[in-house]
């Protein structure tokens, strides 16, 4: 039998090196078109957000430029008089404060509930208390407001009575008596509201880690807390760092149920257990409905500062996640 080949015959297919099907390249049509969906997708928001910030940009130096006060430094707000006096001092320290009051209290909880969810719980307790995690986070924002002013500050006056018995000679826990309308009560609502998105997210982070990592720590003798420390928490740091600015953005924008629970004023109280105070999103919400253009413009002015003080807040989280991801063991 004649084995020989002819030499008209097609020579055989260059050796598959696996990277020519893998070119990024939009062939199909299909291809073309996700990539002009998602290419528009990404150039819609950039032009929505430059079409934000210019807004508020060009209302902002409307109001700015005829304020007869400090804008920074102003302890007042007064857009719609004679001479328009007013300023962000309170409204910037009242933002600030409650936020972080409550990510003090609300990350490390939602921390704990995460990890015992995915880690410690049985199965069927970790389903039903993961499904009501996911249901409070879809709470309307007024329920929390109304619960908070009917429920939570009758209810607090006995822990600012401890807190100034323990407390009060630092001056920040110091109480005078009075309804608990303060920024301290409006930080621990904001922690009652972004605990559930903190502990979702980092539930689901958590569960990301590769049991290769957890298994190899028990074979070597470590035990459930352990293997949390050295495998569960390094894993899932930039993923819980996510979680908390998405809680930090809902609690720096809350409206409704700050002005429901906070008694506003515009005074800088040095004990976070006195009355009074105020943030962006509640003094816009209280007087947007009467202020005239100029006072709306006062107003836009100050939603600027809180769109600055956002943007700069997600910026801070994504240098952070940068520099920590190679420690985060995602690449693993």
């Amino acid at each position: 039998m004649n084995t020989a080949f002819s030499t008209t015959d097609t020579p055989p297919p260059p050796p598959h090196d696996g990277r020519s099907a893998i070119s990024g390249k939009a062939v199909r049509p299909g291809d073309r078109i996700f990539l002009g969906l998602s290419r528009g997708s990404g150039i819609a928001l950039l032009v929505i957000m430059a079409a934000i910030a210019g807004f508020l940009t060009y209302r902002s130096v409307l109001a700015i430029s005829g304020d007869k006060a400090n804008f920074f430094t102003t302890l007042d707000w007064n857009a719609s008089g004679a001479e328009p006096k007013f300023g962000i001092a309170v409204l910037a320290f009242g933002t600030v404060v409650s936020s972080i009051v409550a990510m003090a209290l609300a990350v490390p909880v939602a921390v704990g509930i995460a990890l015992f969810i995915s880690h410690y719980a049985p199965r069927k307790l970790s389903s039903t208390l993961g499904y009501v995690i996911d249901l409070l986070a879809a709470v309307p924002s007024i329920i929390y407001g109304l619960w908070g002013a009917l429920f939570l500050v009758p209810h607090l006056t006995g822990l600012y009575t401890w807190l100034d018995d323990y407390l009060g000679w630092t001056g920040i826990f110091e109480y005078g008596g009075g309804a608990a309308r303060s920024l301290f009560t409006v930080g621990i609502l904001l922690a009652i509201m972004i605990l559930p998105i903190v502990t979702s997210v980092s539930r689901e982070v958590f569960l990301q880690v590769p049991k290769m990592h957890e298994e190899a720590a028990l074979a070597l003798g470590a035990t459930r807390w352990e293997v949390i420390r050295m495998s569960v928490l390094p894993f899932g740091r930039s993923g819980v760092i996510s979680a908390s600015m998405l809680g930090l953005g809902r609690a720096l924008g809350e409206t409704m149920a700050v002005a429901t629970v906070l008694s506003p004023s515009f005074l800088i109280n040095a004990s976070l257990l006195d009355p009074g105070g105020g943030t962006f999103a509640q003094n816009i919400a209280s007087k947007f409905s009467e202020a005239d253009q100029f006072g709306q413009d006062a107003l836009i002015a100050s939603g600027l500062v809180l769109f600055v003080i956002t943007l700069l807040v997600n910026g801070a989280a994504r240098l952070i996640i940068a520099r920590r991801k190679e420690y985060s063991g995602a690449a693993a």
